[in-house]
């Protein structure tokens, strides 16, 4: 397939910090999709973020460095206009539960009122991850838990580094 026909997709989210789970959701969206483009939003509205966007990115960047059909870049615009930009007609979102799925079905419609050429696919996660998110891996840090089962290695190790043995995040 030439490059102008290629089948490009979003990962859109803010990998506070990136899981498992996530991964698991872009790799397998790398197998049905020509290209897939995580972005990273830089300032969530609905959340304070632990890691800045450049660990965030390069989290993923470090843990998606095999998957050649896979980029990451940051954005701070609405996701539909992120994904005209990457030439995107499709945002691949992952559920784990009911929970998230009430959250994207309410995103779903007013990204597809705003965009309607922008279609939404969801995936849903593995049994392994579904119980793994970023909110809850940064819960079991905080308090000194060992992470490294549900993060990538950079992830684990950084989340140490803030938050140590004990927990409590460290000044630095």
């Amino acid at each position: 397939m030439s490059a102008t026909h290629l089948v490009t997709a979003i990962c859109p989210g803010s990998y506070d910090p990136v899981t498992n789970g996530h991964l698991d959701i872009i790799r397998r969206a790398a197998t049905v999709f020509d290209r897939i483009i995580v972005g990273v939003i830089v300032e969530p509205h609905h959340k304070q973020t632990l890691f800045s966007v450049e660990e965030r990115i390069n989290f993923l960047k470090q843990a998606l460095a095999g998957v050649e059909n896979v980029g990451v870049e940051s954005f701070d615009d609405l996701v539909v206009d992120f994904a005209r930009r990457c030439g995107a007609r499709t945002m691949v979102k992952g559920l784990r539960a009911i929970s998230d799925f009430e959250w994207e079905f309410q995103m779903g419609h007013l990204n597809r009122t705003l965009a309607p050429e922008v279609e939404t696919v969801y995936v849903m996660a593995g049994p392994n991850y579904s119980f793994v998110s970023s909110s809850g891996v940064k819960e079991i840090a905080s308090f000194g838990g060992d992470v490294s089962e549900f993060v990538p290695p950079a992830v684990a190790t950084r989340c140490h580094e803030i938050f140590g043995e004990g927990g409590r995040e460290r000044k630095s």
